[in-house]
């Protein structure tokens, strides 16, 4: 049996402890081999030696900026059809590898297909789209990002204008072949494309941008305003909900951490009124948590409100809206962890003549992160959206990205080990306080 073989055969018996993983397991295998086979038939593709007789005539095409409807009428040309198609028109409407991988967002076949086959980037389907028309209808960043590398064939494709009489940024504004985006939340989506707008036409000719097209007579902005309407509505109810929302809980935080403030743990000294506590380290820790998380609580506040009451016009959720949503987010996530930790401080300084401190601190700390860690959890998706719409980001692969998670994830564990110690440090330090009070006494 070869090495592979054995090692096949472990993997099986290692997966078939745990299902799941062998799932996983089997559909990598599955892609690796489907990839494998891909590139062995792109090697025998055709379609660009088929496709290479065919005159791209969108190039020649102008941009019309005059109404159709102040033009003299139809030209004869228009008005003839051909009454049926022949073997060979039916052939050039197949689509071709490189457009349909385009189409459905594998990237991989669309590297390995430009490797091989370069010339193949000028492919023109039967409607008259090409690559560029594809990627930007059904949203494949990924692939505009790889042709735009390829700067003289971009120059010559940003140009191309399909039967419809759409040009790349029409397609961009067009939402037939739109699925919902990549971000969690309508506010996020509308963000999402609202950039991937303003990053096409960054390098579409400025003159192209007022192309109108043959159905509604619009240009690309006009119709990406009027595409966008419902989702627009969309997203202002779901943004200024989630505001009234989030606004009410930073509300409540900062009414309990204020009245924290005025019940000091231990309480206070007939004599000079002042706490008991006061020398203690956990006490210190307390009053720093609550100023901290009324703080947050309170700017989270005003956060919220600056959201409710903005026009919620299109152009703000670009940038202006989406980025106070994620700074409120932040700040009340901060707000809830630092009134946990001061619950925490609070506890630990009731608790203090306890034998068993120890594992005490532990089983207090981990009730006390629960909330915290569901918070976290639910609001993951949305710090991943504003973590995206970076744009030095937006240009990374996923496996970068993955990377970048995976580092904070194993910083926030370092951080979270380094405070249990600080903990630690803190009860001994306050049992060694202790002690020396009493022998004082």
């Amino acid at each position: 049996m070869t090495s592979g073989g054995r090692e096949t055969e472990r993997h099986v018996k290692v997966y078939s402890r745990w299902p799941t993983a062998r799932e996983i397991w089997v559909e990598k295998r599955k892609v690796n081999f489907a990839f494998k086979l891909a590139r062995k038939l792109i090697k025998k593709d055709c379609s660009w030696d088929i496709r290479r007789y065919t005159k791209d005539t969108t190039r020649d095409y102008r941009p019309s900026l005059v109404d159709k409807k102040d033009e003299e009428g139809p030209t004869t040309s228009s008005k003839t059809q051909p009454a049926a198609e022949t073997a060979k028109d039916k052939e050039h409407q197949v689509e071709t590898p490189l457009l349909a991988a385009t189409r459905t967002g594998v990237i991989e076949l669309v590297k390995e297909i430009l490797k091989i086959y370069p010339q193949a980037v000028e492919h023109v389907s039967h409607k008259k789209q090409n690559i560029l028309h594809v990627a930007a209808s059904y949203r494949r960043r990924e692939v505009f990002e790889l042709v735009k590398q390829m700067e003289m064939p971009t120059s010559r494709l940003i140009l191309g204008i399909d039967e419809e009489s759409y040009t790349v940024l029409h397609h961009v504004a067009d939402t037939r072949n739109y699925t919902g985006g990549t971000r969690a939340g309508p506010a996020y989506q509308l963000q999402e494309e609202l950039e991937w707008f303003q990053r096409v036409e960054k390098i579409m000719p400025s003159y192209f941008t007022q192309h109108l097209e043959n159905k509604t007579n619009k240009n690309a902005k006009e119709l990406f305003i009027e595409m966008h309407q419902k989702q627009l509505e969309e997203a202002q109810k779901w943004i200024k909900e989630t505001s009234q929302s989030c606004s009410g809980v930073a509300v409540l935080v900062a009414t309990v951490v204020f009245a924290a403030a005025f019940t000091v743990p231990g309480g206070t000294s007939d004599d000079n009124g002042l706490p008991i506590l006061i020398y203690s380290p956990f006490f210190m820790f307390f009053t720093v948590m609550d100023v901290v998380s009324l703080s947050c609580s309170l700017t989270a506040v005003v956060m919220f409100l600056s959201i409710v009451t903005s026009p919620f016009d299109l152009h703000n959720f670009r940038v202006s809206l989406p980025r106070r949503l994620t700074l409120g987010f932040a700040l009340l996530f901060m707000s809830v962890a630092t009134t946990m930790l001061a619950f925490t401080s609070t506890i630990i300084l009731i608790i203090r003549s306890d034998q068993h401190r120890q594992w005490t601190l532990t089983l207090i700390c981990c009730a006390a992160f629960v909330p915290v860690s569901v918070l976290a959890l639910t609001h993951f998706p949305l710090f991943v959206s504003f973590i995206k719409a970076w744009n030095y980001l937006i240009a990374l692969p996923c496996s970068s990205l993955l990377l970048i998670l995976t580092v904070l994830g194993k910083l926030v564990l370092q951080l979270g080990l380094r405070f249990l110690n600080f903990l630690r440090n803190l009860v001994r330090q306050d049992d060694h306080t202790r002690l020396e009070n009493e022998r004082n006494v």
